[in-house]
């Protein structure tokens, strides 16, 4: 049987319900612009942009992986929040056993007012920077943009018609000295990274074993997928887990593919996050503006 499409009977089962755990993928952030670099066409500068995102590639050139992520940073930084966002924030501000888990790293959930406390960074943050020699240093939410003088070329913006020389890759990239890049002031001895989770390396393990504490402490009446797949780890990891203790699953999507694994008594809303999930949160958080504020 196909889940259920109602949004209607959502916002029953929302106003209900009082333990909820999102789960969020790229997609929640579609609608504010930021690229993902999945799929096809995921290069730039003619690398693989998963090439670009692992220690070995920044023991061999920091400087190039430190101008990819500047430039991340520099677009996230340009972009704002969204709707989805916004709603999931007041979600969190209005019910005390609302948990989100985030895999994106482009800090607009923090940015919309998301309390801390109610959200996990999975993937880490593109505005962290730490000790990559692991002093344990980190500097957290900086907003500077460039990092650091050197990073310059990566901060700067063009006409929509014009390319970024950075992104051109017949313009030979900018050589920057190893010296000239942001280095750690605690350890004095290793360069800062981006403080994001690297392909290779582990996801923070007592933050894991803080959600899967969450989880066991008592039934979870929804289980929200937005912009990700259900069937798809780490989604279908806490999907699992939350329908041991309950959860009926709704997924927020465009792609009609992410509903596989559904029943009939979960949810499937096809569409941008950025419109639906104030919709279905309406009754719990009220209704918000163009610019996801409250409207009184």
């Amino acid at each position: 049987m196909a889940p259920q499409t109602s949004i209607s009977e959502f916002q029953e089962l929302a106003n209900s319900s009082n333990r909820i755990l999102a789960l969020c993928g790229a997609g929640l952030s579609a609608a504010s612009g930021l690229p993902t670099f999945r799929g096809t066409g995921g290069l730039w500068r003619n690398h693989e942009s998963t090439s670009l995102a692992t220690p070995e590639a920044f023991e061999a050139d920091p400087g190039l992986v430190w101008l990819f992520y500047a430039w991340r940073r520099h677009m996230a930084l340009k972009a704002k929040p969204n709707r989805g966002h916004y709603a999931l924030a007041e979600l969190a501000k209005t019910k005390d056993n609302f948990l989100c888990l985030t895999q994106n790293v482009d800090g607009l959930s923090p940015r919309a007012g998301h309390p801390e406390s109610k959200l996990r960074l999975l993937h880490g943050s593109l505005l962290d920077n730490k000790c990559f020699n692991e002093c344990g240093y980190v500097d957290r939410n900086n907003l500077s943009d460039p990092v650091c003088p050197a990073l310059a070329p990566a901060a700067e913006d063009y006409p929509p018609d014009q390319t970024l020389p950075l992104l051109d890759p017949n313009v030979p990239a900018p050589s920057i000295r190893v010296e000239d890049l942001p280095h750690c002031p605690n350890c004095k001895i290793g360069l800062l990274r981006p403080g994001v989770v690297w392909f290779g390396e582990g996801l923070d393990e007592l933050m894991l074993m803080e959600v899967d504490n969450w989880i066991m402490a008592g039934r979870v009446d929804i289980m929200l997928v937005v912009g990700t797949a259900a069937a798809v780890y780490p989604a279908a990891g806490y999907t699992r887990k939350a329908k041991r203790k309950g959860a009926v699953v709704a997924v927020v999507n465009p792609d009609p593919d992410s509903a596989a694994g559904l029943s009939r008594n979960d949810f499937f809303f096809q569409g941008d996050a950025a419109e639906i999930l104030p919709r279905l949160f309406e009754g719990v958080i009220g209704k918000l503006d163009e610019h996801g504020k409250i409207v009184d």
